[in-house]
């Protein structure tokens, strides 16, 4: 059980670190949420629906990245970056994508607003819901969370994990 928390961290800080700020991004755009973009007939985009979301309190960030091993969750790489404040229970977001792929999400519920990462509250949660353990230090492989998606709307379901 330490050893998850241990990792769980650790990817939380990954989650964080890899978000950078605008500004550092290469190709990293922060937009707003708009539900429209996974309408019947639009994308390419993913419905992300978040399962087990704690508290109706902070900030829940989801970022998109290309599912590769120079793109996942490595600072300044991400794609979209959508931020909305959370709502306990689930959540469903659409993230708009840039063409048909082989993509990745991660998840962040930043509980106290504060922009950093707090190992004892802070909540995470990737793509396909990869195992997350000490050898693999909280970073899954981008093989791990890879989901493909063509030019309509994917959906997928993402279980949020806390400390």
């Amino acid at each position: 059980m330490t050893r998850t928390f241990i990792a769980l961290g650790a990817t939380l800080a990954l989650a964080l670190g890899a978000g950078g700020t605008a500004a550092q991004a290469q190709n990293g755009k922060t937009i707003a949420h708009n539900p429209a973009q996974c309408a019947a007939g639009a994308g390419p985009s993913v419905m992300v629906t978040i399962n087990g979301v704690s508290q109706s309190k902070g900030t829940l960030r989801v970022q998109s990245y290309r599912a590769t091993s120079q793109d996942w969750l490595n600072k300044g790489r991400w794609i979209n970056r959508i931020e909305l404040p959370a709502r306990a229970g689930t959540m469903r977001v659409c993230v708009p994508l840039p063409a048909a792929g082989h993509y990745g999400i991660a998840v962040r519920h930043d509980l106290n607003n504060n922009g950093k990462t707090d190992l004892s509250s802070d909540g995470g949660a990737m793509s396909n819901n990869p195992s997350i353990n000490i050898f693999n230090l909280g970073k899954p492989s981008y093989k791990k969370v890879g989901f493909d998606v063509g030019n309509g709307v994917e959906r997928i379901s993402i279980a949020m994990r806390y400390m």
